[in-house]
């Protein structure tokens, strides 16, 4: 069954009868889920399988599950993780350390996923926060030194991976040095280009072989002086396709978001138009997940392959004794260096 070029959300946590018969129509590549979404495990999985069954093929189903302020599955029905900060830590304290944490981390985390059908996380996040930066990135980065990002980074997909949960790499090129929350109004980016590839953009250089990644609805004047690079061709082209190497599935950030104007279909159209693969669409709006599906083609060509490509690293979980990695876990982020953190 075709696919169009575009990840929905849902409104609730069951789909009405209007949903139901938008997205037989539609066709989403995949689906999203939210706090809206969620109530209880049993709810979770039977809404994921009634999102499957509607598509008619093994669609894939994202959620942001990071820790921290990000996440979307929490206590009391699930466990509450630390943010990407504390990874970073541990990493300072010792780096080995800090890697196995993060790996395992993520490693839960997709079990948590998995056990409700949930086979896509939108994590790691590699945006290298700046001095004077807006807060919106914060805590949910592993630090300040690309090199030390992108290592952390790398771990959790891995943890991911060996998990059976695909990870969508975000924010590329670079959110961390936004001056605002792209949610609310578009940041503008004026650091030189040398500058912002030995830091923003070498943090996502090693993991340009991840298979899915998420845009930054930022403005880098140095390389695109008006356009966010979610739809900006050259950005794409030049930056993330070009310096960084990327060469997965290429999805925008949510075209929601106050930082894009125009109208939905008019966001959806220009970053469809830019280069990114598929559009993310959160909200739940009818109306505007309408307006998103009618700009969204079917996917074919190159996005159609990095879509296949992508699916296809979808894995049975490894062997896990979950009792024995939680106990580890709890060991790693009660260090001093994980605790101070966690409670700051």
């Amino acid at each position: 069954m075709a696919a169009r070029a575009f990840i929905t959300g849902m409104a609730g946590p069951a789909l009405t009868p209007q949903e139901r018969a938008f997205l037989r129509a539609a066709e989403p590549w995949g689906f999203i889920l939210f706090k809206r979404n969620i109530q209880t495990p049993a709810q979770v999985a039977e809404l994921v399988q009634e999102c499957r069954d509607v598509a008619g093929r093994d669609a894939p189903v994202l959620i942001d599950q990071e820790g921290g302020r990000v996440q979307r599955l929490g206590p009391p029905h699930w466990p509450a993780y630390p943010p990407g900060a504390v990874f970073g830590a541990l990493y300072d304290a010792d780096p080995e350390a800090g890697l196995a944490a993060a790996g395992l981390g993520a490693r839960l985390i997709a079990s948590d996923l998995k056990e409700l059908g949930i086979d896509v996380d939108c994590l790691p996040v590699a945006d290298v926060p700046a001095q004077g930066a807006d807060p919106v990135i914060g805590d949910r980065a592993y630090g300040h030194a690309p090199d030390k990002v992108a290592a952390l980074a790398g771990a959790a997909a891995q943890g991911l991976l060996a998990g059976g949960v695909l990870p969508v790499v975000k924010h590329i090129p670079g959110h961390g040095r936004a001056n605002a929350d792209s949610h609310l109004r578009l940041p503008v980016v004026t650091t030189d280009r040398a500058t912002l590839e030995a830091t923003d953009f070498a943090a996502f250089r090693p993991l340009a072989d991840l298979p899915l990644a998420m845009t930054a609805h930022v403005v880098f004047t140095a390389c695109d002086p008006r356009l966010p690079a979610t739809t900006s061709r050259s950005m794409i082209d030049d930056v993330i396709r070009g310096f960084i190497g990327f060469d997965g599935l290429l999805m925008s950030d949510d075209v929601s978001m106050q930082a894009l104007e125009g109208t939905i279909a008019d966001r959806t159209a220009a970053a469809l138009a830019a280069g990114c693969d598929v559009v993310l669409h959160c909200n739940g709006k009818l109306d505007e997940m309408e307006q998103v599906a009618a700009n969204a083609p079917v996917l074919a060509g190159k996005a159609a392959r990095r879509a296949e490509a992508a699916l296809a690293m979808r894995r049975k979980p490894e062997p896990l004794d979950l009792m024995a990695a939680r106990a580890q876990f709890a060991r790693f982020v009660a260090t001093p260096a994980g605790d101070s953190v966690a409670r700051a």
